[in-house]
């Protein structure tokens, strides 16, 4: 349900719709993809600093890209969106990839 939330969140910003659900659901997503893949990164915590260090992330990730765009005078939400998409997909797909390599591993041993 978060997932698909968040996707609904990415997509009315993205198309520029006027839904009253496009503020709190693309925050939703600005806030969950970046803090899904930190949290996916940092597996061996336990769960509660788990949560924290990937909320934190999260801020973090946003923070530096609206301060990215805005040095360079390049602020824009769709460019915003696309840039939060992108470093998460940076943190999440190797993480993905590694886990994949070893339950591959696993299964020839």
């Amino acid at each position: 349900m978060a997932v698909a939330v968040a996707a609904v969140g990415a997509t009315l910003a993205l198309s520029g719709s006027d839904s009253p659900l496009r503020g709190p659901f693309t925050l939703f997503f600005l806030l969950g993809a970046p803090a899904t893949a930190v949290g996916a990164a940092l597996r061996g915590l336990k769960p509660y600093p788990r949560t924290v260090v990937a909320v934190t992330g999260a801020l973090a990730i946003d923070l530096l890209v609206a301060q990215g765009m805005l040095a360079v005078h390049r602020w824009s939400i769709t460019g915003g969106i696309v840039a939060v998409t992108v470093l998460s997909a940076l943190v999440l797909v190797p993480v993905l990839v590694r886990r994949h390599r070893g339950r591959a591993a696993r299964d020839r041993g």
